[in-house]
């Protein structure tokens, strides 16, 4: 056997080498003449864009002029903002209290922040809100009367709720508990209607009184915001199941709801709430103008939340239900703790969304005379002396909008890694 003559081999080039930053640029921006083109022209247009914003709002900016004739001809006024930003966040609120509203709008942040940690998703969560909620409006409103209503119904609502999920599953002294709250609840509930219980109610009056008609700013758009979405998550879960509902008139109910509310802006909502609701009631009794409103976001919060949760329950696959059923649980505990919380693993995109949208739709209000911050943003270029300078009023708000925004979106995508872990591949 004689050896075959090997022709000359061709010598191939080296792999390009793609590790490191310069082989990331090379890869990405440089991978062709074409994107290499594209990559300059862009670069260039974006440095000349840059380089004229800086020119203007950091070089030439005037931060220390007292009125606004004083930065005619110059950069950007910031001493605008740094005139009036008391008024841009916290509104017509009382000038010397706005320790108050500032305090309030921590609280939030901090009631908000806490809640997004998942250690915080038990029993914690409730008191969390609780708290937090209470030291807000305190401060807000600066006095509180909780009337014995309220507290009865805190009760039964809590009674309820634990003896339906916890059944089978807590132990006898905790159902015990459950059913104590229930009965005190409804019968305290039925003898205040009857009118066997006074209208007794718990006073806190630390400071002084500040009607909402005084609110306004940051703690407004918060407040919208923050109660508004969180009163529409559970309403609009409930919307969702009742949809899906072998029922037809709570099939009926629920649909009929979710579109008649979905087909109207919400401006109209808010209308009907500040104009025609007050004509159907009876003369003595009077709402809250921001109570409407923010019934009113609730309620438009609630019927979009309804279809994308729906949207979730109907990616499910049918076995999850059979497993439920299978291990012997009623309604109620296969809906909360099944068949929910897969759903909603599956819609936090679109409800990070949806969030991210009623929290800017807050600006709306300004319809029904309720200042928000946009608004009260807006005006501040009411006085006279700082006319003429609405583009660092509006970039300004633009700035505080995106950082709460962009917060959202970022939460969003670490919460969907997490709880996604189990199913990437």
């Amino acid at each position: 056997m004689t050896d075959m003559p090997v022709g000359e081999r061709r010598q191939l080039t080296p792999p390009v080498d793609d590790s490191g930053v310069f082989g990331w640029i090379r890869k990405n921006l440089f991978s062709s003449w074409l994107n290499g083109l594209t990559t300059i022209v862009l670069i260039a247009a974006l440095g000349w864009v840059l380089s004229w914003f800086l020119e203007w709002a950091v070089f030439t900016a005037n931060i220390t002029a007292a009125t606004g004739a004083e930065c005619r001809g110059q950069g950007a006024c910031w001493a605008l903002i740094r005139e009036k930003y008391r008024y841009i966040f916290f509104g017509s609120f009382p000038y010397e209290q706005h320790w108050r509203p500032l305090f309030a709008v921590i609280a939030m942040l901090a009631m908000l922040v806490l809640s997004a940690d998942r250690r915080m998703w038990n029993w914690r969560l409730a008191v969390i809100w609780g708290v937090g909620s209470f030291i807000t409006f305190l401060l807000m409103f600066g006095q509180i009367h909780i009337p014995l209503s309220l507290m009865l119904f805190i009760a039964m609502v809590v009674g309820a709720v634990g003896m339906s999920l916890r059944k089978g599953i807590g132990s006898a002294g905790e159902m015990t508990s459950y059913r104590v709250a229930a009965v005190v609840g409804v019968v305290g509930l039925a003898l205040r209607i009857v009118g066997v219980l006074p209208a007794w109610s718990l006073a806190i009056a630390p400071l002084s009184y500040v009607e909402t008609g005084l609110w306004g700013g940051i703690p407004v758009t918060i407040i919208l915001a923050t109660y508004g979405l969180a009163f529409a998550f559970p309403y609009g879960v409930l919307l969702a199941l009742g949809r899906r509902s072998n029922l037809p008139l709570i099939k009926g109910l629920c649909v009929g709801f979710i579109e008649l509310i979905r087909g109207v802006p919400l401006i109209s909502l808010l209308i009907m709430a500040s104009v025609m609701l007050p004509l159907f009631l009876p003369s003595s009794v009077t709402i809250d103008k921001f109570l409407r409103a923010q019934v009113a976001v609730i309620l438009f919060a609630g019927a979009y939340i309804a279809e994308i949760i729906r949207g979730g329950l109907q990616s499910l696959p049918k076995g999850q239900f059979e497993a439920a059923d299978a291990m012997g649980l009623n309604y109620v505990q296969k809906t909360a703790l099944i068949i929910l919380p897969q759903a909603l693993r599956v819609v936090i995109p679109p409800l990070i969304n949806t969030f991210i949208g009623f929290f800017k739709d807050t600006s709306l209000v300004l319809i029904i005379g309720i200042f928000d911050f946009l608004n009260t943003a807006n005006q501040a270029l009411v006085d006279p002396n700082w006319a003429g300078f609405p583009g660092e009023v509006y970039l300004f708000a633009a700035f505080v909008y995106f950082i709460f925004c962009f917060s959202m979106s970022r939460y969003s995508k670490y919460l969907e890694f997490e709880l996604n872990k189990g199913t990437r591949r």
